[in-house]
């Protein structure tokens, strides 16, 4: 059975969207007609993103920061329109002893990593109630439960987000709002080469495979899409073949 979606006329805004995962998204659901909004920090992987598909509309977006995320995603539903799919891709993954850690490093991970999701499920679920109609997406990780050494913050925070997103979609389900979560395995990302160098890619290679960020979309796409009639779910891809093997 082959899949494909239509995303004409929908609106669709990816934190974290300008490289890896969310970056191969924007681009994906550009192609099925969806009206894309990727915000991120990086200025240059931004400008790379819009030369590479000029449809795509960019925002300069720290989520950390609960004032710029609302005045961003208000921008957006007045320019653009309102958003019918969020991708709350955005994080960091530091690797640090955690009784070496700083308190500022554990801040800005939880600041990104968490906080970030919860001020952009706050700027957008207030129209997707309105409306009866939306598909908000979580990023979790296989570390949220066996943990790795250097990665407590990333981990804690991945964790955190599969208690916050089942409960966010139990509160709004009556709403037709959906909120599910992905666990998209090892993917080969910057942010994953930044923190896995040597032996640690070494182990993923050679345990559960690592795949790329192509390979992550299809399981995106039917989240986002009206096929996915589940909330409150965590779709977790542990080890499987990436679409390049084919």
């Amino acid at each position: 059975m082959k899949a494909s979606f239509d995303a004409t006329g929908d609106v669709i805004a990816i934190t974290g969207g300008a490289n890896g995962i969310g970056r191969a998204l924007a681009l994906a659901c550009a192609k099925i007609g969806a009206r894309v909004v990727v915000c991120d920090v990086n200025d240059e992987a931004l400008a790379s993103l819009q030369t590479e598909a000029p449809s795509i509309a960019v925002r300069r977006l720290d989520v950390s920061d609960r004032a710029a995320v609302t005045a961003c995603f208000t921008e957006i539903a007045q320019s653009i329109g309102p958003i019918d799919g969020l991708v709350c891709a955005a994080a960091i993954q530091p690797r640090t002893l955690i009784h070496e850690m700083d308190p500022a490093e554990w801040q800005r991970v939880i600041g990104i990593n968490l906080n970030g999701v919860m001020w952009c499920y706050q700027a957008v679920i207030g129209s997707m109630i309105a409306r009866r109609k939306g598909s908000i997406i979580a990023f979790s990780s296989g570390l949220a439960h066996q943990g790795w050494t250097k990665a407590s913050a990333y981990a804690a925070t991945k964790g955190a987000l599969i208690a916050w997103a089942k409960s966010a979609a139990k509160e709004v389900a009556e709403h037709r709002v959906r909120i599910n979560l992905i666990a998209p395995g090892v993917i080969d990302t910057p942010q994953y080469r930044a923190a896995n160098a040597g032996a640690d890619h070494a182990s993923w290679k050679t345990s559960t495979g690592v795949g790329s960020p192509q390979d992550v979309i299809g399981p995106l796409m039917f989240l986002l899409s009206d096929a996915a009639t589940m909330t409150a779910s965590l779709i977790s891809r542990d080890m499987a073949y990436t679409r390049d093997e084919d």
